[in-house]
Protein backbone atom coordinates (compact mmCIF):
# COMPACT_ATOMS: atom_id res chain seq x y z
CA UNK A 1 0.00 0.00 0.00
CA UNK A 2 1.33 3.61 -0.86
CA UNK A 3 -0.21 6.95 0.48
CA UNK A 4 -2.57 7.18 -2.39
CA UNK A 5 -3.60 3.75 -1.46
CA UNK A 6 -3.58 4.69 2.26
CA UNK A 7 -5.87 8.09 1.85
CA UNK A 8 -8.39 6.61 -0.61
CA UNK A 9 -8.96 3.78 1.79
CA UNK A 10 -9.23 6.30 4.52
CA UNK A 11 -11.66 8.07 2.59
CA UNK A 12 -13.92 4.80 1.96
CA UNK A 13 -13.42 3.19 5.52
CA UNK A 14 -13.37 6.08 7.30
CA UNK A 15 -15.08 9.65 6.27
CA UNK A 16 -17.68 7.64 4.12
CA UNK A 17 -18.66 4.95 6.52
CA UNK A 18 -18.69 7.72 9.27
CA UNK A 19 -21.56 9.71 7.23
CA UNK A 20 -23.28 6.74 6.34
CA UNK A 21 -23.27 5.77 10.17
CA UNK A 22 -24.19 8.92 11.42
CA UNK A 23 -27.36 9.47 8.85
CA UNK A 24 -28.30 6.06 9.69
CA UNK A 25 -28.26 6.34 13.48
CA UNK A 26 -30.36 9.81 12.45
CA UNK A 27 -32.57 7.80 10.40
CA UNK A 28 -33.19 4.90 12.52
CA UNK A 29 -31.61 5.03 16.08
CA UNK A 30 -30.18 1.20 17.33
CA UNK A 31 -30.30 -0.76 20.21
CA UNK A 32 -33.81 -1.47 22.64
CA UNK A 33 -34.11 2.10 24.20
CA UNK A 34 -31.89 4.60 22.28
CA UNK A 35 -31.31 7.95 24.74
CA UNK A 36 -33.77 10.28 24.50
CA UNK A 37 -31.34 13.07 22.43
CA UNK A 38 -31.01 10.36 20.30
CA UNK A 39 -34.91 10.14 19.65
CA UNK A 40 -35.12 13.49 19.29
CA UNK A 41 -32.52 14.03 16.99
CA UNK A 42 -33.72 11.25 14.91
CA UNK A 43 -37.89 12.19 14.86
CA UNK A 44 -36.25 16.07 14.10
CA UNK A 45 -34.67 14.63 10.48
CA UNK A 46 -37.21 12.18 9.78
CA UNK A 47 -39.59 14.89 9.78
CA UNK A 48 -37.45 16.99 7.37
CA UNK A 49 -37.96 17.09 3.19
CA UNK A 50 -35.44 14.98 1.42
CA UNK A 51 -33.76 18.50 0.23
CA UNK A 52 -33.44 18.91 3.55
CA UNK A 53 -32.14 15.98 4.91
CA UNK A 54 -29.71 15.91 1.83
CA UNK A 55 -28.29 18.81 3.00
CA UNK A 56 -27.86 17.18 6.59
CA UNK A 57 -25.83 14.44 4.99
CA UNK A 58 -23.77 17.35 3.14
CA UNK A 59 -23.05 18.84 6.24
CA UNK A 60 -22.12 15.51 7.77
CA UNK A 61 -20.41 14.34 4.84
CA UNK A 62 -18.18 17.80 5.07
CA UNK A 63 -17.38 17.29 9.23
CA UNK A 64 -16.37 14.03 8.30
CA UNK A 65 -14.17 15.40 5.87
CA UNK A 66 -12.51 17.93 7.79
CA UNK A 67 -11.87 15.90 10.52
CA UNK A 68 -9.84 13.63 8.59
CA UNK A 69 -8.03 16.08 7.08
CA UNK A 70 -7.10 17.18 10.67
CA UNK A 71 -6.08 13.61 11.80
CA UNK A 72 -4.07 13.67 8.72
CA UNK A 73 -2.44 16.94 8.78
CA UNK A 74 -1.80 16.11 12.20
CA UNK A 75 -0.26 12.93 10.71
CA UNK A 76 1.90 14.58 8.68
CA UNK A 77 3.19 17.47 11.21
CA UNK A 78 1.24 20.43 9.68
CA UNK A 79 -0.52 20.34 12.81
CA UNK A 80 1.28 20.42 16.22
CA UNK A 81 -0.64 18.26 19.09
CA UNK A 82 2.68 18.14 21.45
CA UNK A 83 4.97 20.64 22.56
CA UNK A 84 8.38 18.62 21.48
CA UNK A 85 7.08 19.53 17.81
CA UNK A 86 7.47 16.12 17.25
CA UNK A 87 7.30 14.17 14.07
CA UNK A 88 4.62 10.76 13.21
CA UNK A 89 5.88 8.15 11.23
CA UNK A 90 2.91 6.29 9.97
CA UNK A 91 3.86 2.70 8.20
CA UNK A 92 1.76 0.05 6.36
CA UNK A 93 3.36 -3.55 7.14
CA UNK A 94 2.33 -5.83 4.70
CA UNK A 95 4.27 -7.83 1.78
CA UNK A 96 7.00 -5.23 2.27
CA UNK A 97 6.93 -2.19 5.18
CA UNK A 98 6.02 0.92 3.69
CA UNK A 99 6.71 4.91 5.68
CA UNK A 100 3.22 6.52 3.99
CA UNK A 101 4.34 9.91 5.37
CA UNK A 102 7.58 10.30 4.38
CA UNK A 103 9.09 14.08 3.55
CA UNK A 104 7.67 15.74 0.66
CA UNK A 105 4.16 13.77 0.64
CA UNK A 106 1.22 14.80 2.88
CA UNK A 107 -0.72 13.20 3.28
CA UNK A 108 -3.93 15.94 3.76
CA UNK A 109 -2.70 16.83 0.42
CA UNK A 110 -3.66 13.89 -0.92
CA UNK A 111 -6.85 14.15 0.49
CA UNK A 112 -7.73 17.12 -0.84
CA UNK A 113 -6.26 16.87 -4.36
CA UNK A 114 -9.01 13.64 -4.25
CA UNK A 115 -11.89 15.78 -2.49
CA UNK A 116 -10.93 18.10 -5.06
CA UNK A 117 -10.98 15.87 -8.10
CA UNK A 118 -15.06 15.09 -7.37
CA UNK A 119 -16.11 18.52 -6.18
Amino acid sequence: MNSQQFVAALEAYVQDAATDATISVLQSPPGRRPPQARRERSAWYNGLSAQDQAQVRSVVAEATATTLFGMLAVLDGARVVDDEKGRFELFHTGGERTLLNPDGIDLHDLLRRADDETG
